[in-house]
């Protein structure tokens, strides 16, 4: 595949010269930096102790299994329903209005359907979007995945950062705000990838993925400014860790790969506290498009602890 990296979402900026743009959709009166926590986090919930709580995973396709399995070994106790809407994977390509209307009915049927005592929206594309409409509509508490800007300026010592995301997320003023709040004087560089997401569902489901076409992927990410390079890349796309061997090995040098995954595990142990036991009860995967997962996927999932079961939830 030949690469171009002029027609990408790619460029390098100083947090402080991005455009101060509020997206309404996002800003209440009490200000950008305090939505910035409530999107990530929710509205303030008074803690619960909970035995063997059932914690429903969404996510757009397999990428939520990272989520997934730091939440698994953190509640051992939980009963999971991991649910991938793969009928209209990648949510990178779909229009805003399309996906919160459809995040919104697919959760009213995984609600009514599973009981579930807590929701996380494992997938950046739809939190960075959907979660304000979730909690406005529902009274579970939803734990959203959103870019691990802050940690990741905080980490690096050469203050060159690159955020690898869809074309969606990194393009979404909610990212930028991030960069605004949290970059601390860093260069980061923001790239949108449009092949990378879907690369890793190729990989987990067993068939053969180029290193060529991840190269080209992350290609972008790698700086090397005023003798100083990209030492902190942000994966802002819960999809990229199941690549995480080859993208240290494709890298052009080591740089530290930053996973959103125990944040959102130590978020949801703040929700519902500390594993009382392990429970038996196998996890659960649906796949809104209703196709059989192949053979390896069907593996992949079950070292995770998922069986596939029909939809319960139409697509």
């Amino acid at each position: 595949m030949s690469h171009q990296p002029a027609s990408r979402t790619g460029r390098n900026t100083r947090y402080a010269g991005l455009p101060l743009v509020a997206a309404p959709r996002l800003v209440p009166a009490a200000g950008y930096r305090a939505t910035l926590r409530s999107v990530l986090v929710g509205p303030s919930v008074t803690p619960r102790i909970m035995r063997s709580p059932k914690i429903l995973v969404f996510d757009s396709g397999v990428g939520g299994l990272t989520v997934f399995g730091e939440i698994a070994r953190v509640r051992p106790d939980a009963r999971f329903v991991y649910a991938a809407d793969d009928a209209l994977f990648p949510y990178g390509k779909v229009a805003e209005p399309e996906l919160v209307d459809r995040v919104l009915g697919l959760m009213a049927g995984f609600i009514a359907t599973y009981d579930p005592d807590l929701a996380v929206i494992a997938c950046n594309t739809a939190a960075t979007l959907v979660l304000p409409a979730l909690r406005e509509r529902f009274s579970l508490p939803f734990v959203g995945t959103v870019p691990a800007i802050k940690p990741a300026c905080a980490a690096s010592l050469t203050k060159r950062v690159s955020v690898l995301g869809t074309e969606a997320t990194v393009a979404r003023e909610y990212t930028q705000a991030l960069i605004r709040s949290f970059g601390q004087g860093c260069n980061v560089t923001l790239v949108g990838s449009g092949r990378l997401a879907s690369l890793a569902e190729t990989a987990l489901a067993g068939e053969a993925v180029d290193d060529a076409a991840i190269r080209a992927e992350i290609a972008p990410c790698f700086v090397e400014d005023d003798g100083e390079r990209t030492d902190t890349v942000v994966l802002a796309c819960t999809h990229y860790p199941l690549l995480l061997d080859r993208l240290e090995r494709l890298a052009p040098w080591p740089v530290r790969w930053i996973d959103p995954a125990p944040a959102v595990a130590r978020r949801v142990l703040e929700l519902v506290g500390p594993p009382a036991g392990r429970n038996t009860e196998p996890a659960t995967a649906i796949f809104t498009s209703g196709r059989a997962p192949s053979a390896d996927l069907t593996a992949a999932l079950a070292r995770f602890g998922l069986s596939v079961e029909d939809p319960a939830v139409s697509a």
